[in-house]
């Protein structure tokens, strides 16, 4: 099962970095997010990010948030694009990334899968701030059906029943911010 931990500066703070990350390894991520979308130094602090997971959690696929060239250039697994970047999934891929692309219809996530990509985010699963209408559990279950790659659960995502209802339906995993914080 993937297990996606999305960080975000409310729960990853650059001055315990090491010890925020054990905290979302104690918690069984396989895969992590450095997401902060409207941090000027987002490239800086990628890079301490990167170099943090390679010490403390070396196994890990570290993916960067919606920049494929700046994901390759500073080592990282892979790359997390948002919809509004999905037509980048096949220079992500070109460059060697993992390339995980977030949708929120199914005609997002096919398209994410035409273009090449490893999987993709489908949320919101549940009811989650700021995130608009929860797509439900059936609903999200027949999209999983018509896709081909792996789908990982997003949004709601705060606890095992949550995960559990997820997987039952076909998820290949889940991500969340919540959960591992």
């Amino acid at each position: 099962m993937i297990r996606y931990a999305i960080s975000d500066p409310s729960i990853l703070r650059f001055e315990s970095l090491e010890e925020d990350l054990r905290r979302f390894f104690q918690k069984g991520a396989t895969m992590i997010l450095y997401r902060d979308k409207s941090n000027p130094f987002y490239e800086k602090n990628a890079g301490r990010f990167l170099e943090a997971i390679r010490r403390v959690a070396p196994s890990v696929k570290a993916l960067l948030h919606g920049d494929p060239k700046l994901a390759a250039g500073l080592g990282a697994n892979g790359v997390h694009l948002p919809s509004s970047r999905i037509e980048e999934v096949s220079e992500a891929r070109s460059l060697g990334l993992y390339t995980i692309a977030s949708a929120h219809n199914l005609q997002e996530a096919l398209r994410a899968q035409e273009l090449g990509a490893d999987g993709v985010t489908l949320s919101p699963l549940f009811p989650s701030p700021g995130k608009g209408k929860a797509l439900g559990v059936e609903r999200f279950a027949q999209m999983v059906e018509s896709l081909e790659i792996p789908v990982i659960a997003l949004g709601g995502i705060t606890d095992e029943q949550r995960i559990d209802r997820a997987m039952n339906v076909g998820a290949a995993g889940f991500a969340s911010i919540r959960y591992f914080a």
